[in-house]
């Protein structure tokens, strides 16, 4: 057995000093949970005597800012009106009163336009675009006219609705504006409008006239019509509408659409309001006087 080494401590175990824990970070209390702000009442529907009131507020609005509105083709007769009504038809107004001095100059009456030649008809019309349509049109409707109401626009919308690419707003805006019956034009303007105002959530035209028609008086639905047209045109523009320059702004639900800083909103303004040329050659003389100004005939620089 080998000798045994002396114990000198040196061989001693070692006592193992295991490191200090460190301490776990401080758990964070949890923040407080902020209460949830109250949520915000729903506003209730609006009334339907409530819609009434703001919608004829908002009539009697525009008919301040607009007193000289009106329809915006040039015509002298209810025939003059109802060709150029349906050949506005996906162009403007303005393309339309540039074209019709030509065509009536050369037919001016349904028995002249009834008995021309189609191809020049359709060269007179070419600028207001799917001329060969309207030219099948209003030369329809002028024979139509001639055979069957002795050469006259009959002053009746069953009557007229029968005409060859005459329709509802067509019929109207001739009731409305050469005979004084009083009548809706639902046009594209017209339509955006009265949505935006959630004067009506109906999408059909016919829908549209009826839903609109029974918040006002009979009476006042033709410069109604107008009123609305005039400020589509103007200022309620499809893209880009300057609310920050729209009178009726307090009254629109959907104010913020559009451009609400007032200098950027009046650069957007259109026609007498931009103080640009509006729409028609031979504007009524209330217009004028208004400031508005002529258009230019058509090929005029």
């Amino acid at each position: 057995m080998g000798e045994q080494a002396p114990d000198d401590g040196t061989n001693a175990l070692k006592k193992v000093h295991k490191a200090p824990a460190r301490k776990s970070a401080p758990v964070k209390k949890a923040a407080a949970v902020k209460k949830a702000a109250p949520a915000k009442k729903a506003k209730a529907p609006e009334s339907r005597t409530a819609l009434v009131r703001r919608a004829r507020r908002i009539n009697r609005e525009l008919a301040e800012v607009y007193p000289y509105a009106h329809p915006e083709l040039d015509f002298e007769n209810p025939f003059q009106l109802l060709v150029a009504t349906v050949l506005s038809a996906q162009t403007t107004d303005l393309r339309v009163n540039q074209t019709t001095p030509a065509l009536f100059a050369r037919y001016p009456a349904p028995e002249d336009l009834a008995a021309a030649d189609p191809e020049e008809v359709e060269e007179i019309l070419r600028p207001t675009g799917f001329f060969r349509a309207k030219t099948k049109s209003v030369m329809g409707l002028s024979k139509a006219l001639v055979e069957e109401f002795d050469g006259q626009v009959p002053g009746r919308l069953e009557d007229l609705v029968k005409l060859p690419g005459v329709g509802r707003k067509t019929a109207f805006v001739v009731l409305g504006n050469a005979f004084g019956r009083p009548g809706i034009t639902a046009d594209t303007h017209f339509q955006r409008l009265v949505r935006r105002w959630q004067w009506t959530d109906e999408t059909d035209a016919d829908k549209i006239e009826a839903a609109v028609g029974a918040l006002f008086p009979r009476s006042e639905w033709t410069m109604l019509s107008h009123h609305v047209i005039f400020h589509g045109r103007r200022i309620c523009h499809a893209r880009k509408p300057a609310c920050g320059a729209c009178p009726i702004a307090p009254l629109c639900p959907a104010y913020g659409e559009g451009e609400t800083d007032p200098e950027k909103a009046r650069k957007l303004l259109k026609y007498e309001k931009g103080g640009f040329p509006g729409q028609r050659l031979k504007p009524p003389q209330a217009y004028l006087d208004a400031g508005g100004r002529p258009a230019p005939p058509l090929g005029a620089g």
